[in-house]
């Protein structure tokens, strides 16, 4: 059989959301009998592999790169909400996993800080039962006035991960490809477009980001900068009134820290501005001190900072929030019988990719999963 006309699962773009997606129908595969001539096929215009300050090829639009990223829970007021923190409950539970397993991979478990100027409803009735339940994280407490920054109404500490993301993204890319994975880089125009890839073709997963022309989807634009410091040992976030935000995301394995940052939606700007950094960071090293074991009485040194780079991201946000679900359209192709092709879409996850990351693939795999049991493979076969 050649490798062309082998039954074929196809995931368009390599990002954490594609990432997982393909490393999950892998695992699902090799649970099922008579599945070991079906192959997992990724589709991507850019792949992982970036470092900040080194040369990079990577747009704007190619996120997972340029994500701090920390898990980060925010309260399931909405059903948008609920829904994402069930998925961010999985991805968690997978980091805890990854740790302990293959902790070469990127990520980091350490603690989190909030620091909250103006908090709503949702985030002054969290106590640690609650947030543990919702979140999968260990560790809640809410901090006494004494312990927190001049403006902030309300702080709270917690046990969470960090992750390197292009180390990340560039071990899930290799473990994908110790477990058979094929690749092929391309610039497709339509989901649908992925179906003349291969002669048999099971079904798309859509992880493209943004989507194909989906008027639902825009770009938040974010400004971040990569500094050296690197005795940072914690997570901080401060939400202040104005809507504004600082944080601090260290980024382990010799990754630096990420001061940041910014979400400015429907922006299409990609040049960093240089007044944004200066703000960035100025704010973030007004909470540097309680990146650390204990809080420090003084602050580091503007001096003492140095930029590795200025980072501009587009992060793929859907209004709605991320779209998951199956479509069927009928497929046109060239001296063949019509068929029907199906589309399983996963996009538009904005700033949260790696957060629900595990979860959303987890939900990806469960209606892919009767079209891989053995009886409809063999019509492929």
């Amino acid at each position: 059989m050649s490798s062309s006309s082998h039954p074929t699962v196809i995931v368009i773009g390599a990002g954490i959301i594609g990432l997982a997606c393909a490393l999950k129908l892998q695992a699902k595969l090799a649970e099922r009998e008579g599945t070991r001539y079906v192959h997992v096929l990724l589709v991507a215009r850019e792949w992982p592999g970036s470092i900040p300050g080194a040369p990079s090829t990577h747009s704007a639009d190619y996120a997972s790169m340029w994500a701090g990223a920390h898990v980060r829970p925010i309260p399931a007021t909405t059903p948008q909400l609920q829904r994402e923190a069930a998925w961010l409950k999985q991805a968690a539970a997978e980091f805890s996993r990854q740790v302990e397993a293959e902790p070469w991979c990127g990520v980091t478990r350490t603690g989190g800080v909030e620091f909250l100027e103006a908090p709503d409803r949702g985030y002054r009735s969290q106590d640690a039962g609650g947030f543990e339940r919702e979140s999968g994280l260990r560790g809640f407490r809410k901090l006494s006035p004494s312990e927190l920054p001049e403006g902030v109404s309300l702080g709270f500490e917690y046990e969470t991960f960090c992750v390197n993301s292009p180390l990340y993204c560039e071990h899930l890319l290799r473990k994908f490809l110790l477990q058979g994975g094929k690749t092929v880089q391309r610039e497709l125009k339509s989901e649908w477009e992925a179906f003349t890839l291969r002669e048999n073709v099971l079904f798309i997963v859509n992880a493209s980001g943004t989507g194909f022309g989906d008027p639902k989807c825009f770009p938040t634009r974010g400004q971040t900068v990569v500094t050296n410091l690197s005795d940072i040992i914690k997570t901080v976030t401060r939400q202040n009134k104005d809507g504004s935000w600082s944080f601090l995301i260290p980024r382990f394995f010799n990754g630096g820290t990420i001061v940041g940052g910014t979400k400015e939606p429907g922006d299409w700007r990609t040049e960093p501005d240089a007044a944004t950094r200066n703000r960035l960071l100025a704010a973030g090293l007004t909470i540097e001190p309680y990146a650390h074991d204990t809080p420090r009485s003084n602050a580091e040194s503007p001096e003492n900072v140095k930029v590795v780079s200025d980072v501009v991201g587009r992060r793929p946000t859907r209004e709605g929030g991320m779209r998951l679900e199956v479509e069927e359209r009928a497929l046109v192709q060239h001296n063949r019988e019509s068929t029907t092709g199906g589309v399983i879409h996963a996009y538009g996850a904005g700033g949260r990719g790696y957060e629900i990351s595990w979860g959303v693939a987890s939900e990806v795999v469960a209606p892919a999963g009767p079209l891989l049991e053995p009886n409809n493979l063999e019509a492929k076969l």
